[in-house]
């Protein structure tokens, strides 16, 4: 009766560590490189996503929200930029902290690229995009919010 015991608190530490190692990993709130977006990224369902939640500026010159104008799909380019869906696909790499095989949508260019985000520190995720190899792209550097 006991070796059950220690069986089922196991299987519960496991799950418990498990769930921690997201909990405190790349989910959460962050701000973008200049501070112009927030993005929080979720779980959905056995992958990383991002979704752009706040703006600096949010508004158009003409005093109407920011939408997706430059996405190259016409029928897409009503999207309004707040919930704006930026990362997707994000798997753990075979490093730790290292999320990879994912997508950034850039929408002041209209462009998916290829991304990797490893998180620094608890309080530093680095964001680099990029096309074909990741040698040729760009890195940001986010700050947790949340």
């Amino acid at each position: 009766m006991r070796n059950w015991r220690v069986c089922i608190v196991a299987v519960f530490a496991l799950f418990w560590a498990t769930g921690s190692a997201w909990a405190n990993g790349a989910l959460g709130t962050w701000a973008t490189e200049g501070g112009k977006s927030h993005v929080t990224i979720t779980a959905c369902e056995d992958k990383l996503c991002g979704t752009i939640i706040w703006l600096k500026e949010p508004l158009t010159e003409a005093g109407e929200p920011k939408h997706d104008a430059n996405n190259p799909d016409d029928a897409l380019k009503t999207r309004p930029i707040i919930s704006l869906p930026l990362l997707a696909g994000f798997v753990p790499g075979e490093e730790d902290n290292v999320w990879e095989n994912g997508t950034i949508y850039n929408p002041e260019d209209g462009e998916l690229y290829s991304c990797v985000l490893t998180l620094l520190d608890a309080g530093t995720l680095k964001v680099r995009g990029f096309v074909g190899l990741p040698l040729f792209g760009k890195t940001q550097i986010w700050k947790r919010i949340l």
